[in-house]
């Protein structure tokens, strides 16, 4: 079953993430960041060390969000990184940061569907996504897309939630993810879906080995999975 922010919505889900995301981009990255302690930062350095042997000179960052992980893979020191994302709220948040922070001449924000990425084949050194691939209204056509303008030898790294499985941390997470963070995200976001959809998500995601099956599936090579924060989150990587 496909989980969806708005459920007495008839619209797809690409539609409804991209509506939910315009909704909260104004408090997007203070939430991210109080919600998950700012643990979420830690792992964006550990994601983007993975790239750094292969010292990429184009990066893609897919569903860039407010450009949070591109803005860390400039320690990379590359060319360029393009971000793309459906939500326009969440790029106009995104460009004005990057504007302030004087980082708009390496990060350049476009609008784009993830499942039909606007570039040619073999195009980049490294793709990479942070917490946005449980959100594709179709996973393995958004994963064939980065595979496909992934340049051959060049390295994807996803970071994505996952369900913790350690007793008793496991039980104790379960309840924060599923009663406590809701009730925050809902009062600060004023969306009232948005951080009930994020649980149901993460709980609906094939992750762990069952998600590095799928790259495997797909043409990824040497593919792999590292658990974070007692599985909190994964960090995936393949090699086209």
């Amino acid at each position: 079953m496909t989980v969806v922010p708005y459920k007495e919505d008839d619209s797809g889900k690409k539609q409804q993430v991209a509506r939910m995301f315009d909704s909260i981009s104004g408090n997007y990255d203070f939430l991210n960041h109080f919600l998950s302690l700012g643990i979420d930062i830690r792992w964006r350095k550990k994601a983007v060390k993975l790239l750094a042997d292969g010292k990429p000179k184009l990066i893609l960052d897919v569903a860039t969000g407010t450009g949070d992980f591109a803005v860390e893979t400039l320690k990379l020191n590359p060319d360029q990184v393009i971000g793309v994302d459906i939500s326009a709220g969440m790029l106009e948040v995104g460009r004005k940061k990057m504007k302030d922070r004087g980082y708009d001449h390496k990060i350049d924000l476009r609008l784009g569907d993830s499942e039909n990425l606007p570039f040619e084949e073999n195009k980049f050194d490294a793709v990479i996504v942070a917490f946005g691939v449980r959100n594709f209204e179709n996973l393995e056509k958004g994963l064939a897309e980065m595979l496909r303008v992934l340049k051959p030898g060049g390295r994807m790294v996803v970071l994505e939630f996952s369900k913790p499985r350690m007793f008793p941390f496991k039980q104790l997470y379960n309840f924060y993810f599923n009663f406590i963070l809701p009730k925050i995200g809902r009062l600060i976001s004023r969306d009232p879906a948005a951080y009930t959809y994020l649980p149901e998500s993460v709980q609906a995601f094939p992750d762990g080995e069952e998600f590095t099956k799928i790259l495997d599936r797909l043409g990824f090579n040497q593919t792999s999975c590292k658990s974070l924060t007692f599985g909190v989150s994964s960090l995936y990587t393949g090699i086209k």
